[in-house]
């Protein structure tokens, strides 16, 4: 297995656990651990899709990193 796709794995493994861990009401949509793994799932996910040149996948995951990343700016405001 390459490095691009262990990357890749990671990625799509922390997606699916923030979904999991919200659906089963173990983690809420605004706390800082569900964006941060959709943030950072989103982002390896990214690499993984930009270096198999698969372009809407990596589009597709840009999205879902600046919707965390706006969520997580959000969320830090408004604690100040």
């Amino acid at each position: 297995m390459t490095w691009v796709e262990i990357i890749g794995w990671i990625g799509a493994f922390e997606i699916l656990l923030a979904f999991g861990l919200n659906s089963f009401q173990r983690i809420s949509s605004d706390s800082y651990s569900f964006q941060l793994l959709n943030l950072t799932g989103g982002a390896l996910l990214i690499i993984n899709s930009a270096v198999n040149k698969i372009y809407p996948f990596t589009f597709i995951n840009s999205v879902w990193v600046l919707v965390a990343l706006i969520a997580l700016w959000k969320r830090y405001r408004a604690k100040k």
